[in-house]
């Protein structure tokens, strides 16, 4: 080699180091930074996991956590929710069903009281018309309600699809247009999107006039951006402002159209409650904000707190109710709040559904101190969930609640369980589309309903009881005997729900 083909060689080689040298820089310079910011405003389990994927694997997880890893969500959304919540808490009076009936439910004042401030929505009298457990049913329920309406129907529900099993209630949005009744209707964009007939669906609404539009709407070439991992998860319907039905099941078919759902003959559980009187004002509430939101239009929604006098209490169905939404425009977490503090009344029992199950620190902490206290707690889930990651999260934490002395009921696959709600010594009752995760205390918008009575409690209770017939209740000695690998992988996914 010549002299200066070996001075060439040097050159490139020290080149080459110092290119090392830089990237090497930049890589510890990005983890010295990550330690030191990534934790602030955030739970541990989620700095934790975070943290992880930014060290061990940067080059997906700094731009994973730059798009997504946030804990603010400070934009527009948030702003309008704030002074939304200051002005309910101006304008809608205390009902006087606080003082009437919270007397029989000791410290259920102060989470009353709690939730008030971080929702803004007080206590409200209402009547529970029944609970709906069958898709089916709940299909035609929520269509017979339609077919009543006079004035306006409003629908805003997570994921959506014009099929054969909804046919009879986009049939009757359809012939209340005809009506002259104005029909407004929210389906979340992500959410629906990805279910076949999407396209078709969005004409025939337009046809059936209709007036829709997507929440959360992903949009570049209109300049509409968002964070992705953000969804609007809410399922209500309003009727003329009087009756409204919320709960756990989107309005699709309970296959969700998929044909290995079919094939193996999947189907969704669900479950929701159709109420009226005053505490339907909240519901209204709620739809107006994210109406608004996506479409600038202002809508109307008062509080009818006189119109409790007008409700028949003939069958002890009235009681009252406290409307608990959540998401990114609550910043505090307020479902979480709620469950937290009602677990830690419990006294007697605590019977518990939810189909993605990944207790934050506090809830779980919650849960098995109920079990230790000598409270009976049943937890009812899917014996397979439909998501792999999530159900192997899920499952990590079967032993602490097992050792606890948590009684654990697999609901049996093919069917999923995806009712959300939970009893507290039969008497309060919380139903709604809240799972207990993370992304539904702080990335998913949310609704629960906090009823008192035993009216409400006593039909869940049959419900409860239907799922204990049908479920399998796993045992300390089966779960030791669950192979080393499964548990593996288990709390490998438990690591990654923390990152949110």
């Amino acid at each position: 080699m010549s002299t200066s083909a070996f001075r060439d060689a040097g050159k490139k080689k020290r080149k080459r180091s110092w290119w090392a040298i830089v990237l090497l820089a930049i890589d510890y310079a990005v983890k010295i930074v990550a330690v030191g910011t990534v934790p602030e405003n955030r739970k541990t389990g989620s700095s934790f996991a975070w943290l992880m994927l930014i060290l061990f694997v940067p080059v997906l997880g700094l731009p994973l956590f730059l798009i997504l890893g946030s804990p603010y969500v400070q934009g527009r959304r948030h702003r309008l929710q704030g002074e939304v919540n200051e002005h309910i808490a101006r304008t809608w009076p205390t009902h006087g069903a606080k003082e009437k009936y919270l007397a029989d439910y000791p410290g259920a004042e102060s989470i009353v009281e709690g939730n008030r401030r971080l929702v803004s929505f007080p206590l409200a009298s209402g009547r529970n018309e029944g609970l709906h457990g069958n898709a089916e049913d709940t299909v035609r329920a929520m269509a017979a309600a339609v077919d009543n309406a006079t004035s306006e129907v409003h629908v805003e529900i997570y994921i959506m699809a014009w099929d054969q099993t909804t046919d009879v209630f986009f049939t009757a949005l359809a012939n209340a247009v005809r009506r002259d009744v104005k029909v407004r209707l929210l389906f979340d964009h992500i959410g629906t999107r990805g279910y076949p007939g999407y396209k078709q669906f969005l004409a025939r609404m337009t046809d059936a006039g209709i007036e829709w539009h997507r929440m959360m709407p992903i949009d570049l070439l209109h300049g509409r951006w968002r964070r992705p991992d953000l969804r609007n998860h809410r399922k209500l319907l309003i009727v003329d402002g009087v009756v409204g039905f919320m709960g756990s099941q989107n309005m699709i078919d309970s296959s969700y159209l998929k044909p290995k759902n079919v094939e193996i003959g999947r189907r969704w559980k669900d479950l929701n409650i159709e109420v009226t009187g005053p505490i339907v004002d909240s519901l209204a509430a709620v739809f107006a904000v994210d109406w608004y939101t996506e479409t600038g239009e202002t809508l109307d929604f008062v509080s009818h707190a006189s119109a409790e006098d007008s409700l028949s209490d003939a069958d002890g169905r009235k009681g009252a109710f406290q409307l608990v939404p959540s998401g990114p425009g609550f910043p505090t977490e307020p479902n979480l709040r709620m469950f937290v503090s009602l677990m830690h009344r419990a006294q007697e029992s605590l019977i518990i559904t939810s189909p993605y199950f990944i207790p934050e620190d506090s809830l779980l902490s919650a849960i098995t101190t109920a079990a230790y206290r000598g409270v009976n707690v049943e937890l009812f889930v899917s014996e397979q969930a439909d998501q792999f990651m999530v159900q192997h999260a899920q499952r990590s934490y079967y032993k602490m609640l097992l050792e606890a002395g948590v009684k654990i009921y697999l609901y049996p696959k093919p069917t999923v369980l995806h009712a959300k709600h939970f009893t507290v010594d039969g008497e309060i009752s919380v139903i709604g589309s809240s799972n207990m995760d993370m992304r539904s205390f702080a990335l998913d918008y949310e609704i629960m309903l906090l009823g008192f009575g035993k009216s409400l409690a006593g039909e869940l209770a049959v419900v409860q009881d239907g799922y204990r017939d049908a479920s399998h209740l796993l045992t300390a000695d089966e779960w030791d005997r669950e192979p080393w690998y499964r548990k593996y992988v288990d709390n490998v996914m438990r690591l990654t729900s923390d990152i949110q």
